[in-house]
């Protein structure tokens, strides 16, 4: 496996924990929150660089479902990771002795917006990738052949995974910061710290295996009727 490959692995986990620590605003204060948020955003640019070639590839994409909700996905990622950069540069502190802050209560909601949207497609991004990313995990632990207890293992894992997503999401009130609505329920850091995280963690780990789960159901419907053609046309 290159060690190219791998350092760019290892820069977005660190991009996607960068992430999720700047969710925690109210926990971490102005500042860390800032350097988070910019770190975070070189790496996503470093990301795009690495992978300009992808976007050439873009109008010759293959016409199948999953080809074309890739593209989707990536072009949202896109808007919302510029939208992110866009209202973190009006409303920041410290480029307040450059420019003096252009953020009201809306630019800050949109902010909001944006960064939870991000976390979504983000995470649909990373279940696309899924099978990718488990096949190098299995050279890094050196598993060459398949086990059926460890399927099911996995398996079982991920459904609890999204299970505690769909309460971790009531939890954090996504639903409601993914449709700008107004809230006043914000994670009380004074309680958990950690709690939080693992509530992040799990919603992102949701929508892992539901974009994972319904991209195999979408190949096996296909494979399916690829195979009723082939008898139909055999009969």
């Amino acid at each position: 496996m290159s060690p190219v490959f791998l350092t760019r692995l290892v820069f977005d986990l660190i991009a996607a924990g960068l992430l999720l620590f700047a969710f925690s605003y109210w926990w971490l204060g102005n500042v860390a929150h800032e350097l988070a948020g910019t770190a975070m955003l070189l790496l996503v640019i470093a990301h795009n660089i690495f992978n300009r070639r992808w976007y050439g590839t873009i109008p010759i994409a293959r016409r199948e479902a999953r080809s074309l909700f890739n593209v989707a996905v990536t072009l949202l990622l896109l808007a919302a990771m510029l939208a992110l950069l866009v209202t973190s540069v009006l409303i920041s502190h410290a480029l307040s002795g450059i420019m003096p802050p252009f953020g009201g209560f809306t630019v800050r909601q949109i902010h909001t917006l944006a960064a939870y949207w991000v976390l979504v497609i983000v995470a649909v991004h990373l279940g696309l990738r899924w099978p990718m990313l488990m096949g190098v995990a299995r050279k890094l632990a050196g598993i060459s052949q398949p086990n059926a207890v460890r399927t099911l293992a996995l398996r079982v894992v991920s459904l609890l995974m999204a299970i505690h997503g769909v309460w971790s999401s009531f939890a954090l009130a996504v639903g409601t910061k993914l449709s700008m609505q107004m809230t006043l329920d914000w994670w009380n850091f004074e309680e958990s710290v950690v709690g939080f995280f693992i509530h992040c963690i799990a919603v992102t780990g949701l929508y892992i295996c539901l974009t994972y789960y319904a991209m195999k159901w979408v190949q096996g419907r296909k494979r399916n009727n690829a195979h009723a053609v082939e008898v139909y046309q055999n009969s």
